[in-house]
């Protein structure tokens, strides 16, 4: 045999050396959540070793994890229900602790790199990205409010605004809003295949977002469909976006590979709460190894094609690394 390709195997050294795909500290965005209050720490029941955070902790959790390398962060809010209504009027809202989480993260860390959601449901009575109407989704009408939400978060101090929303024509919309208040600088990554996923259950565990009737079908993407990422992506290139995102990651790695073949913006993958939890509870149970399926799930991420990866196992990994 004049071929032996074990021959590139047979040693740590060697693998090393011809490894095609690395995941370093740099590659991640690490979401977090904030909640009112002070001195408040909660674990999500569903999430083993996530919390949520009042703004004193979340700037110590920030600061432990900016020690460790991750310097870009993904904030989400949980609101009480007595704080939400049916327009998501507290989302613009100047003086609503999320708006002052962003505010406060970026005036003690100006070196990191905030990103933002922008969506109705954390802050909507009726638990849905957009205005309720009838048992309907309202497109249009929706547009007015997320723009709102994505220029109050970028006064706020955001650095990357992340419409989560889906809904049509949103991504020119928020272009155009925070350009005509300033914020030209101020990027979007935009949630461009966000599929009808089962595996969001924890993140609305989370959140307390999930919808109060009906799902999100006529707005998420059918898990069945492929190419149709492609018109979306289409659509997000063409009204602006600087970063497409795939979310889930990795039941959509044909998804990832897909967008990285067909455009030239970095494509980021959001391995969501469920992917997270399983891997958790298994390995609680005995199952699997954890902490080697995180890196192998992490690994094929970027090997699909991610450049950026959200993903709840960052700090873990940067704990590893370091």
């Amino acid at each position: 045999m004049y071929r032996r390709p074990r021959r590139n195997r047979k040693s740590p050294v060697i693998r090393s050396m011809i490894e095609e795909t690395r995941l370093s500290v740099k590659d991640f965005i690490f979401p977090i959540f904030v909640i009112e209050g002070n001195n408040k720490k909660e674990e999500v029941s569903s999430m083993p070793g996530i919390y949520r955070h009042s703004i004193d902790l979340l700037l110590k959790e920030i600061e432990e994890c900016m020690n460790l390398g991750i310097k870009a962060f993904d904030i989400f809010p949980a609101y009480p229900e007595d704080k939400k209504d049916k327009y998501a009027s507290e989302s613009y809202n100047p003086e609503t602790f999320y708006l002052q989480a962003i505010h406060q993260v970026k005036s003690a860390f100006p070196e990191a790199c905030i990103m933002t959601d922008v969506a109705m449901d954390p802050y909507s009575s009726d638990g849905h990205d957009g205005i309720v109407e009838n048992g309907k989704i309202l497109n249009d009408e929706t547009l007015d409010i997320l723009g709102k939400m994505a220029v109050a978060q970028a006064q706020a101090g955001a650095d990357i605004i992340g419409p989560s929303d889906m809904m049509d024509g949103r991504v020119a919309y928020l272009r155009e809003s925070l350009d005509i208040a300033g914020f030209k600088e101020t990027s979007i990554m935009s949630y461009t295949a966000k599929y009808a996923s089962a595996f969001y259950n924890p993140f609305r565990d989370a959140l307390d977002s999930a919808p109060k009737a009906g799902d999100k079908k006529t707005y998420q993407m059918d898990p069945a469909n492929l190419n149709e990422a492609l018109i979306e992506a289409e659509l997000d290139e063409l009204e602006g976006a600087d970063f497409l995102m795939v979310k889930p990651a990795l039941a959509y790695l044909d998804v990832i590979k897909l967008l990285k073949e067909n455009s030239q913006l970095p494509i980021a993958a959001y391995n969501v709460s469920g992917e997270y939890s399983m891997i958790k509870a298994a390995g609680e149970k005995g199952w699997l190894d954890s902490e080697k399926v995180m890196l192998e799930s992490l690994l094929s991420i970027k090997r699909a094609g991610a450049s950026i990866i959200l993903s709840y196992f960052a700090k873990e990994f940067a704990q590893l690394v370091k």
